[in-house]
């Protein structure tokens, strides 16, 4: 029986401020506040919103037959939280009914997992960490950013405990292959992976408001119809995609919502179901390997990593960003930290590239790529500052690792000997409170006879009057 999964990524660009040369040193906040609550506030009102109450009564309507599954990055729901928590409280409405999967991916949004292993892991943990905080469930799958995968990728993933994971179905890895399968990694074969369909998920994110489109217009029947047409032993259809394409990319008034709200009763007609990726990562299994010995993700159509390390610019400014990655890890400032996440952020690569693409590519406030790579050398040049300025830069990152240890292990065992006071005090005041009731009931009997003396000399008293 054919299934689809559906999935949706929710994630928010943190948008830098001008940041001038003579900054550095002076000012150590980079973002424009400003454009990040007018960016959020328009996209939350033009798709997220829209999309979620829609997805939301779909769930309502078919009950456990139509299912979907989200990817929040970690500072696109600090955005949510500060600027639109009601994206996050229907989201959790959702999650109540049983049909929504959360998955994991880096917190950052970032490209990490190309640079630094270290790094990449605690930024997946960060965001699983989020992820069971707002939803109560630890994510079993793990979709990278942009879909970024590799070989090396996925043995480091399988390491980390995950069961699955989500890239993309590029036609230079599959060959002759479908991507309708579910395959897994060449160096880890428990992890399974979930291959994108290009075509089908393009055809609603990228195609479906193009009127010169040869499939427009694009009606669910239809749409289901090509899924059903499918050889039979091709079962799992991916459908991958953002949920800013609907609403932002195909505007809500090309019924978008509508094409979208058809789907599970049309599927439901052909005999076709929904699953999450943890349901079809456990009910399938792999038919086999894949070997991406070339990272691949789902930008462009080369489907590579180009868009963000293509050209000297952004490879520049990569290579200084993860220069400092083990040092600041290893002195964990809650503050650089932040920063940290933010310039991570796959876009402030993206908008130095040079490379045409067939989606429209917004730069926010930089002119072209040199401006995008000179803005955000200036910050990096404030941050990496810095981060070198916590610790003295005579000291390696080896003999700060061991220095940061040695603090550690001292305070946890202060720690430790406060627990002890405090245990022993404890026991010192039951003891003493023990002690004094038993001294209580020796001392009630002294007081009563003290009471009674004075009244033996009236008797006689009395007794001479007589």
């Amino acid at each position: 029986m054919k299934t689809i999964c559906l999935y949706f990524e929710i994630h928010q660009i943190i948008h830098l401020k001008r940041y001038r040369f003579f900054d550095i040193g002076a000012d150590h906040y980079y973002y424009d506040d400003y454009e990040n609550e007018r960016s959020i506030t328009d996209i939350v009102e033009r798709s997220y919103m829209p999309a979620l109450n829609a997805l939301h009564d779909m769930i309502l309507e078919h009950g456990k037959f139509f299912k979907v599954a989200f990817s929040l990055s970690g500072t696109g729901i600090e955005q949510l939280e500060m600027h639109a928590p009601q994206v996050l409280e229907k989201l959790q409405a959702m999650n109540e009914t049983g049909c929504v999967e959360f998955l994991a991916e880096p917190y950052s949004h970032g490209l990490s997992s190309l640079a630094n292993p270290e790094s990449f892991a605690v930024d997946v943990k960060k965001q699983c960490a989020k992820i069971e905080e707002l939803f109560g469930k630890k994510p079993t799958v793990l979709r990278n950013s942009s879909l970024i995968y590799s070989d090396d990728i996925g043995a480091q993933v399988a390491s980390m405990g995950f069961k699955g994971m989500l890239t993309e179905g590029a036609k230079h890895v599959l060959g002759w292959k479908s991507p309708h399968y579910v395959y897994h990694c060449n160096q880890a074969p428990n992890l399974k992976l979930l291959l994108r369909d290009i075509e089908l998920s393009d055809d609603i994110s990228l195609r479906f408001n193009n009127s010169e489109w040869d499939g427009y217009p694009l009606f669910a029947d239809a749409y289901i119809d090509r899924i059903a047409r499918l050889p039979e032993e091709e079962q799992i259809i991916n459908i991958f995609m953002e949920l800013s394409a609907l609403g932002i990319a195909q505007p809500l008034s090309s019924n978008i919502l509508d094409f979208l709200k058809a789907l599970p009763a049309q599927a439901k007609a052909k005999g076709i179901t929904f699953s999450t990726p943890t349901e079809i990562c456990k009910a399938c299994k792999s038919v086999s390997q894949i070997d991406v010995p070339d990272t691949l993700s789902w930008v462009d159509e080369e489907r590579d990593v180009s868009c963000w390390l293509g050209n000297a610019m952004q490879r520049e400014a990569f290579n200084k960003l993860y220069s400092v990655a083990d040092r600041l890890r290893i002195a964990n400032d809650p503050r650089i930290n932040q920063d940290w996440d933010y310039l991570q952020a796959s876009n402030n690569f993206r908008f130095m590239t040079t490379k045409p693409s067939n989606v429209g590519l917004d730069r926010g406030i930089y002119s072209g790529p040199f401006d995008a790579f000179t803005n955000y050398m200036n910050i990096l040049g404030d941050f990496i500052n810095r981060v070198n300025a916590l610790y003295p830069l005579d000291i390696d990152n080896d003999e700060l690792e061991g220095l940061l240890t040695t603090i550690k292990n001292q305070g946890d065992e202060i720690e430790m000997k406060d627990k002890e006071i405090t245990r022993l005090k404890a026991k010192i005041e039951k003891m003493e409170g023990n002690e004094k009731k038993a001294k209580a009931p020796a001392e009630k009997p002294k007081a009563t006879a003290k009471a009674k003396a004075p009244a033996k000399p009236k008797a006689k008293a009395a007794k001479a009057a007589k």
